[in-house]
C-alpha cells in the first residue's frame, strides 16, 4: 500500500518510522512521474513489513520538496531512522528501487 506524506504526517511517517521509507517525489502532470508510479506501486504491494512506501505530490506540497531540495521530478529518497540513505532522480526499475531500500535496512 502507498502512503500519501504531507507536510503534517511526514515526520511521523517517515522520519520516525521503523523500516526504511522510499519517498516519490512526484506531480500529475509530469510524464516520468506517471511511467514510474506503476513500479512504486509493485514495489508498495511487495514490501510486506519490510519497507513502507509513499509519494509526496510536490504541487501540494512544496514546502516539502524544498525543504529536500528537490529540482526533479520524479526524485525519489530512501530514509531510514531519520535520515536520507539513497537518492535517485528519473525513472528507475522495480529492482532498482528495490535495492536501494534493501541497502538501507
Amino acid at each position: 500500500m502507498e502512503h500519501v506524506f504531507t507536510k503534517e504526517n511526514f515526520e511521523q511517517e517517515v522520519l520516525h518510522a521503523a523500516q526504511p521509507v522510499l519517498v516519490d517525489f512526484w506531480a500529475p502532470w509530469c510524464g516520468p512521474c506517471r511511467m514510474l508510479g506503476p513500479v512504486v506501486a509493485r514495489v508498495a504491494d511487495e514490501a510486506q513489513g519490510r519497507w513502507k512506501v509513499g509519494k509526496v505530490n510536490v504541487d501540494e506540497q512544496p514546502e516539502l520538496a524544498s525543504q529536500f531540495g528537490i529540482m526533479s521530478i520524479p526524485t525519489v529518497m530512501v530514509f531510514k531512522d531519520g535520515k536520507l540513505q539513497a537518492q535517485a532522480v528519473g525513472v528507475q526499475s522495480q529492482q532498482q528501487l528495490e535495492h536501494m531500500l534493501e541497502s538501507a535496512r
